[in-house]
């Protein structure tokens, strides 16, 4: 029952921070901020060098099953191209793995360990064969590409395809991406490239409350 109830924790929080950084303790700050500001579902990707370091370092400090608010968040492993990988972060304690394509294998292998996996999907075609093995949320990437529109459209053919844009949702437009049926959605440069440039990570967790304010408000 834990992977159900992940993902129906995932669906609830509605907003994941993927986070990319140039070293393991510069994405465990960012982290610690987005947590700050609200967003309780962590995606590090493993573009982040070392970034097993990261993953454990934040499954040390934060627990999707705790009752403590303040150590509360779900951390996951995000750009897992293959299995390999997969149980590599699993192991280090990602709780949740998303990649940029739909790749079988890694499905199989998170579904053997009973692991939530959304894979990045851009056509029906694949939506289709990612449900047809097993996947609860897909993620649309690049979700630049598309417009909310295109969740609608998805929906026709595969009401039950709980979909996930990642890649060009923004404080402008997370509105209409929720209005228009996902699931969840992926926020990454938007959150952090501020604080990057500033060196001040506390803008982070600013920028995490805003989204956090629109994506209640779209919910409402």
């Amino acid at each position: 029952m834990k992977k159900l109830k992940l993902v129906q924790q995932i669906s609830s929080e509605g907003v994941v921070a993927v986070l990319r950084g140039e070293t393991p303790e510069e994405v465990v700050e960012m982290a610690d901020q987005a947590i700050a500001g609200g967003i309780k579902v962590i995606e590090v990707t493993m573009t982040v060098p070392f970034a097993l370091r990261a993953i454990e370092e934040l499954a040390k400090r934060y627990s999707s099953t705790t009752q403590d608010a303040s150590k509360y968040a779900i951390i996951g492993v995000g750009t897992a191209l293959d299995p390999e990988t997969a149980r590599a972060a699993i192991l280090s304690g990602a709780e949740f793995v998303v990649g940029p394509s739909l790749n079988p294998n890694t499905v199989a292998l998170c579904n053997r360990y009973r692991v939530p996996v959304m894979p990045g999907c851009m056509t029906i075609q694949e939506i289709q064969t990612a449900l047809e093995l097993g996947v609860d949320i897909v993620k649309l990437f690049p979700g630049n590409l598309y417009s909310p529109a295109m969740i609608k459209a998805i929906k026709g053919p595969l009401p039950q395809a709980n979909i996930m844009p990642t890649g060009g949702v923004s404080l402008s437009n997370l509105g209409e991406w929720i209005e228009a049926g996902a699931v969840a959605v992926g926020i990454g440069s938007d959150l952090t490239s501020e604080a990057v440039k500033t060196g001040n990570y506390s803008l982070v967790a600013k920028r995490a409350a805003q989204y956090i304010e629109a994506y209640r408000a779209a919910k409402k």
